[in-house]
């Protein structure tokens, strides 16, 4: 190849290609942590509606079945709880992508116009 043109292909590197494989990598990363997060969240609120099957099942005279009321009444306490948590855990690392992101295009337009004046 001559110069002229593996300067080119390295400035297209440099100003596109480079940037745009740091974002799908930044994109994949954040993926992956939100169907985590979702995956975490679903096996916690089914093992949580299975375990309060089970005690509902178990009722056989009054005082199991005020021992239930009070299992789902924390049941559901816990479980919105739960669901705080995993709310602000997803909204954290959206928080985090975003800002990465907006680093990452700050950086790309930077490396553009110092490439776009060579």
């Amino acid at each position: 190849m001559n110069k002229a043109a593996e300067k080119s292909t390295q400035q297209f590197e440099s100003a596109f290609v480079s940037p745009m494989r740091s974002y799908t990598l930044a994109a994949l990363d954040y993926y992956q942590q939100v169907v985590s997060a979702q995956m975490d969240a679903a096996r916690a609120y089914s093992d949580m509606t299975i375990a309060q099957a089970r005690t509902w099942l178990d009722v056989k005279d009054s005082d199991s079945f005020k021992k239930a009321m009070e299992s789902q009444q924390k049941t559901a306490s816990d479980l919105m709880e739960r669901m705080k948590g995993d709310s602000e855990k997803v909204t954290s690392i959206s928080q985090d992508f975003m800002q990465e992101s907006k680093k990452m295009a700050e950086e790309s337009t930077k490396k553009a116009v110092e490439t776009a004046k060579q």
